[in-house]
């Protein structure tokens, strides 16, 4: 073979290590039905032939593309790194490769991307939280495209998900910050429309008020998009409304660090003035100042679980089924007891 104008062959490669073709085949697709010496004489023909497997031939001898696709809110913060890394890590062990899309919190980007992908092969979809119009389900089902939400989890909801339970979660983290003995709670939360976390996030709270007689209507809130120097204009604006704020509580950990932030701008110590919380516990949360107190969200996890249903949705050995999994609270220094004249 002259490798300078010939692209190898799987046929050269089992020439090359004297085996058939199935066996090459096999050690490619499924390594350990193939006993070790031969497993390494295969590949090392693999590597000086340069061989490359033919994906078209897979796909039409399996009927599926081996590709997962992934639309996530947004790319500009770190809010999904850790699971979606966790996700694509355990879909390589598993022979697929991931295909990655951001919708900007935007419902009919995340459906042209949908389609898109798709249109592309994709063998399944994952998919951020439950909140989207129905005739999205309704086309991936037409498709016969099986669908995963992570992120959120919902015992009233029947569509396979791997997540958490965003509104219990924010509100043990509620129930913690009053029982410091916080009165004056404000909120900034991400845009509710849209986001069916953000919205539970923000009933969480509101429900750790009604249990200890405070009116959820009179806590002022403030809604933006998950950006630091938003968290900071947010804080800014909250404080304007309700100067004697004791507590500000935080959508995620994003906007709670642009919240510190800024509050240390203006002259305030978190928390002896102001305390401040968040919600993910991401590495951020890890490295201000004051240690942020937030929700630990099993990002890793959920993205790993995630990657073992949908494969499993895949191929047709799962009917679907959800997995709640438990975060929880992480009490750290940007949290203490309100000043007596709060």
């Amino acid at each position: 073979m002259d490798s300078a104008r010939s692209i190898p062959t799987l046929d050269d490669v089992a020439k090359a290590a004297g085996v058939s073709t199935a066996t090459v085949s096999r050690c490619l697709n499924t390594p350990d039905r193939v006993v070790e010496r031969t497993r390494k004489r295969v590949i090392a023909a693999v590597e000086e032939l340069g061989y490359t497997p033919n994906f078209g031939a897979r796909v039409m001898a399996a009927k599926r593309t081996f590709t997962i696709g992934a639309i996530i809110p947004t790319m500009d913060n770190a809010i999904f790194a850790r699971g979606l890394q966790a996700f694509q890590e355990e879909l390589h062990a598993r022979g697929y490769t991931l295909l990655v899309s951001s919708s900007a919190y935007q419902p009919k980007v995340e459906e042209e991307q949908i389609r898109a992908l798709i249109a592309r092969g994709a063998d399944g979809v994952l998919l951020i939280g439950y909140d989207r119009d129905a005739s999205v389900y309704e086309y991936l089902e037409r498709q016969q495209v099986p669908a995963l939400i992570a992120w959120a989890y919902s015992d009233a909801n029947p569509r396979p998900a791997i997540g958490f339970d965003n509104r219990a979660s924010m509100h043990a983290l509620a129930q913690a910050v009053i029982a410091k003995g916080h009165r004056k709670i404000g909120v900034i939360s991400g845009v509710c429309q849209g986001n069916d976390r953000a919205t539970q996030r923000l009933e969480g709270v509101k429900d750790a008020l009604r249990e200890v007689g405070l009116d959820p209507d009179a806590m002022p809130i403030i809604e933006t998009t998950y950006d630091i120097e938003n968290g900071g204009s947010a804080l800014e604006q909250l404080l304007a409304q309700s100067s004697d704020l004791s507590v500000i509580m935080c959508g995620n950990d994003v906007l709670a660090v642009g919240a510190l932030l800024r509050a240390k701008q203006l002259g305030l110590k978190v928390p002896d003035d102001l305390s401040i919380t968040g919600f993910d516990d991401i590495e951020l949360a890890q490295i201000v100042s004051p240690l942020l107190t937030t929700v630990h969200v099993p990002h890793r996890q959920m993205g790993r679980q995630a990657a073992i249903e949908l494969t499993a949705l895949v191929e047709k050995t799962s009917l679907g089924k959800s997995l709640e999994l438990k975060s929880h609270l992480k009490i750290r220094r940007s949290l203490s007891a309100p000043k007596p004249n709060l």
